[in-house]
């Protein structure tokens, strides 16, 4: 941000100098400099090889294993530290845990189950359309 002259000269009147942005030559010494440390591996020290495992967040749910075990959907055995969750009798491998539904697919499968089982949705009464004609040519309501 930018100061106009009066602020510069009552800074200057309090004792402290206004920042002076270094030149071009000394902005790309600086550059320079940065871009050989960086290339060098110098700045933060390496973390160990064997500590060097990023942490990748885990779906909702599961953990990693605190000791091998086996699968009780499968009968494969898991290792320790291998990502496990909540299936019917125990834990085991994502992927032998049964999938939970949307809210939208249990209406879906809901409205199928009633279509199928020869249920109407308006007023739960048959339609009165005959075969191959329009609305229009409906028989009279009862």
């Amino acid at each position: 941000m930018g100061q106009t002259p009066a602020q510069k000269a009552a800074k200057a009147a309090r004792g402290q100098q206004p920042k002076k942005r270094p030149g071009k030559a000394q902005r790309e010494a600086i550059k320079r400099a940065q871009a050989a440390k960086k290339k060098a591996g110098g700045g933060k020290p390496a973390a160990k090889k064997t500590a060097a495992k990023k942490a990748v967040p885990l779906p909702r749910g599961s953990v990693r294993a605190a000791y091998p075990g086996t699968c009780p959907a499968c009968f494969k055995d898991y290792a320790k530290g291998e990502v496990i969750t909540k299936v019917t009798e125990g834990w085991g491998h994502p992927g032998c845990a049964p999938r939970q539904m949307s809210a939208a697919e249990r209406e879906f499968a809901r409205n199928k189950a009633r279509i199928e089982s020869g249920e109407t949705f308006r007023g739960q009464k048959p339609s009165d359309w005959r075969l191959g004609s329009s609305p229009s040519s409906t028989r009279p309501a009862r």
